[in-house]
């Protein structure tokens, strides 16, 4: 697990040197999930975000068309180099996977950034609870599902759910501290059987890796950031660049002040 801090695993993964999903990486700080596209479709998906916020909660988005900074969330961020896996979609269609889109940038390119599952993953830590993904070393497993998300436009299509096995009890607990963390997701939207949310076989994630179920273990499901990959499918875009599932922008943002008290 990289220790170091967010902007020296940014600098790794800038010079090529860190290439891996970030899940356990930089405990303590916010990470996200991105999405780039042009100017044209940048306020249909801002108001997608907006009326889906638990799948897709907006954390921070490009000042004006072409910022690539971001300066809001850490100190020399490029979104252009400082993720370690970007997918680029041409009219809906995932057309390549790269390491740096600094060739493909234009000015009138939007970046949204959007709260991730696994700022949470550290509550759930703290408080005994294991994350399977994290003690095997594997990418958190998402699913697709039947839970249609609010349209906008173009911009349509299910929600996407990340997936943690727990003991009952545990997942129990997980909805008290998620639902502290609204930024991030919030509390789980279904915990047990995942036919209900279509999911046919738990072993098969459509992104990510499967992980052990053990005896006496419930699938616990959280509203997931790769939702956006599912809506630009539908609406097709003349080009959209976004994170790989499991490779997330590390920021500057301490996990501690996206965490809201009860009311």
């Amino acid at each position: 697990m990289n220790q170091e801090t967010p902007l020296v695993i940014r600098q790794q993964i800038r010079n090529g040197d860190f290439s891996s999903p970030t899940s356990g990486v930089a405990p303590g700080f916010v990470q996200c999930n991105l999405v780039v596209l042009p100017k044209s479709h940048a306020k249909d998906f801002e108001q997608f975000c907006q009326l889906n916020a638990k799948s897709c909660p907006l954390i921070a988005m490009s000042e004006s068309p072409g910022d690539f900074s971001l300066k809001t969330l850490g100190e020399q961020i490029d979104i252009r180099t400082d993720i370690p896996r970007y997918r680029v979609y041409q009219q809906g269609q995932l057309v390549d996977e790269v390491n740096d889109i600094s060739e493909l940038w234009q000015d009138d390119y939007v970046a949204f950034l959007l709260g991730c599952s696994f700022s949470f993953e550290e509550a759930l830590i703290a408080d005994g609870i294991e994350i399977r993904n994290i003690t095997e070393g594997k990418n958190v497993p998402m699913y697709k599902t039947n839970i249609p998300n609010k349209a906008v436009n173009q911009f349509a299509g299910n929600m996407v759910v990340s997936m943690r096995p727990m003991r009952i009890e545990d997942a129990k607990k997980s909805v008290t501290i998620c639902n502290q963390f609204p930024l991030v997701h919030g509390a789980p939207i279904h915990i047990g059987d995942p036919t209900v949310l279509g999911i046919s076989d738990i072993n098969q994630p459509d992104f990510g890796d499967a992980v052990t179920i053990k005896d006496q273990e419930v699938p616990v499901f959280w509203a997931c950031g790769v939702t956006p990959q599912v809506a630009i499918a539908n609406a097709k875009p003349d080009i959209c660049i976004t994170h790989s599932p499991g490779y997330m922008l590390i920021t500057d943002i301490p996990n501690s002040t996206l965490r809201q008290s009860d009311n």
